[in-house]
C-alpha cells in the first residue's frame, strides 16, 4: 500500500481538489487528503497525506504558513482577490514610508473578518453562496497572528510582501484590509504558499514529476507529519503497550512536551502520544506490535 506525506508544488489554476484527485488516479487509492487548501490562483506548497498518513493531517493543519503576496494597490475586488469583479478604483498616492507604517497595524495578534466568498459556514451555509447571489451577512472577526510581515518589493500599483501567520489567516482580507488603512483600495493578485511549518518550497515537488510510477520517489515518511513534536524512544516491551492502547509511566529524561511523536527500539515510527499528569497515554497510534492482542 502506497503511504506517506507529498509535498506539492500546486500549479496555477488547479483547486486543491483537483490536486488531490489526480494524486489519487496516480496511486490508485482513494485514501488522499491535504492539509490546507489553497485558492485556484494561489500556487506552492499543498501538503498531501496517502494511506495511513491522512491520521496525521491533523498535526499539519495548525502549523504556521509563509506566503509571498502579490498586492495590487488602487482597485478593490469583491472576492479581495484577482477572481472577483473590480468594482472601485483610486489614485495609488502611496510611499514606502506609508506602506511600512501601516504594515505595523497588521503585525502580531489581530482581529480578521474573513472574506464573503470563502467555505465558512453561516447557518449551514458556505459564505461563497451567499456572496454569488449578491448577498452580504455579519462575519464576526477572528484572533489571528502574523509573525512576520515585510516588504520584499514596491514597484507602484503592486506591492510584494512576506508574510509568516498563524493557520486561520486569510490572505486575501490582509491586502483588502491593508488597501483601506492605506486609502488606496487593493486587492490579491498573486500569491505563492512558500511553507507549511516544516514544508518547504525548496523541497516541493511539480505535479507533473508524478507521472508514469515516479509518485513513490518522492513519498516522506508518515513521521515526516510530526516532525515538529519531540521525539520519545521506546523500548520494544513500551511500544508493545502502546499498540494494546495501554498507558505508559512517564520517566525522568522524557520529553516534558504534552504531544510526542514516539519511536520503538527499531526506530520505526510508533504514532503520536499524550503526556497526562505522569504518564503517557496513547493518542494516534499507527504501530501494530508483532505481539498485540488488538
Amino acid at each position: 500500500m502506497i503511504e506517506g506525506i507529498l509535498n506539492i508544488d500546486k500549479p496555477l489554476e488547479l483547486t486543491s481538489h483537483d490536486v488531490v484527485s489526480r494524486v489519487r488516479r496516480l496511486a490508485d487509492t482513494r485514501r488522499v487528503g491535504h492539509a490546507g487548501t489553497l485558492d485556484p490562483l494561489a500556487t506552492g506548497v499543498l501538503v498531501l497525506a496517502l494511506g495511513r498518513a491522512t491520521r496525521l493531517l491533523e498535526y499539519i493543519v495548525g502549523q504556521p504558513k509563509v506566503y509571498k503576496a502579490q498586492v495590487r494597490l488602487g482597485q478593490i475586488s469583491n472576492t479581495y482577490d484577482g477572481e472577483g469583479e473590480l468594482v472601485d478604483s483610486g489614485a495609488v498616492d502611496v510611499s514606502v514610508a506609508q506602506v511600512e507604517a501601516t504594515l505595523d497595524h497588521f503585525r502580531g495578534q489581530i482581529r480578521q473578518v474573513p472574506p464573503m466568498f470563502s467555505a465558512i459556514k453561516i447557518r449551514g451555509k458556505p459564505l461563497y453562496e451567499l456572496a454569488r447571489r449578491g448577498m452580504e451577512v455579519e462575519r464576526e472577526p477572528r484572533q489571528v497572528t502574523i509573525y512576520e510581515l515585510e516588504v520584499l518589493q514596491f514597484e507602484p500599483p503592486v506591492l510584494t510582501l512576506h508574510v509568516k501567520c498563524s493557520a486561520g489567516v486569510y490572505i486575501r482580507s490582509l491586502a483588502h484590509d491593508l488597501g483601506r488603512e492605506l486609502g488606496s483600495g487593493a486587492y490579491l493578485s498573486g500569491l505563492r504558499r512558500m511553507a507549511v511549518g516544516s514544508f518547504s518550497i525548496e523541497d516541493a515537488v511539480p505535479l507533473p514529476a508524478l507521472a508514469g510510477g515516479a509518485l513513490p520517489q518522492y513519498l516522506q515518511k508518515m513521521d515526516s507529519a510530526v516532525r515538529h513534536l519531540p521525539e520519545l524512544n521506546l523500548t520494544q516491551q513500551a511500544a508493545a503497550k502502546l499498540s494494546n492502547g495501554q498507558f505508559l509511566e512517564w520517566q525522568s529524561g522524557d520529553p516534558d512536551s504534552k504531544l510526542v511523536r514516539a519511536y520503538n527500539a527499531r526506530g520505526v515510527f510508533v504514532g503520536i502520544v499524550c503526556r497526562e499528569a505522569n504518564h503517557w497515554r496513547p493518542q494516534k497510534i499507527l504501530y501494530q506490535a508483532p505481539d498485540s492482542k488488538r
